[in-house]
């Protein structure tokens, strides 16, 4: 089994052992105990050591030919794919020639913010010919950017 399938198949474990293990009780700690919490107004805490890079490519690559594989690297917090409440986890979005989207409000979804919401820690991606930039930014389980937000450094490749 592929690593990502495994660590795919514990956090599904874990995330159903905690809906169907015993009941917490409940404290009231808001306006309305129990209720849910809009992600968007209050995103889950990250380690604050956490640290996002690009295992490959490297900042200056060339690339020949346009369709190469994004690897991504996350350390001190986990990959969990959209819609998984686990804690300290997120989930990639490659942002492509464009500025960092608003911290507050989900990711765009489209061709300049590609969304890995599977839990994908790799990708194959084709870009034309010319300069572009890659960084990654990680999103909650609503696509979400973490408070304080877990972006790698963005890079500069060429393709040819």
């Amino acid at each position: 089994m592929r690593p990502i399938a495994c660590l795919f198949a514990l956090l599904l474990a874990l995330s159903a052992a905690s809906v169907h293990g015993p009941a917490a009780p409940q404290v009231a700690a808001g306006p309305a105990a129990g209720a849910p919490v809009n992600a968007s107004v209050n995103p889950p805490a990250n380690p604050n050591n956490a640290y996002l890079y690009f295992i490959w490519p490297y900042d200056g690559t060339v690339i020949t030919g346009g369709k190469f594989w994004v690897r991504m690297g996350l350390r001190n917090m986990g990959v969990a794919p959209k819609g998984a409440n686990v804690p300290n986890t997120g989930h990639h979005h490659l942002l492509i020639d464009t500025e960092l989207p608003s911290m507050t409000e989900p990711i765009p979804n489209n061709r300049n913010n590609l969304h890995f919401g599977a839990g994908e820690t790799e990708a194959r991606i084709e870009l034309p010919p010319g300069t572009h930039t890659l960084q990654l930014l990680l999103g909650d389980m609503n696509h979400v950017p973490h408070k304080p937000p877990v972006m790698s450094k963005k890079i500069t490749i060429t393709v040819r």
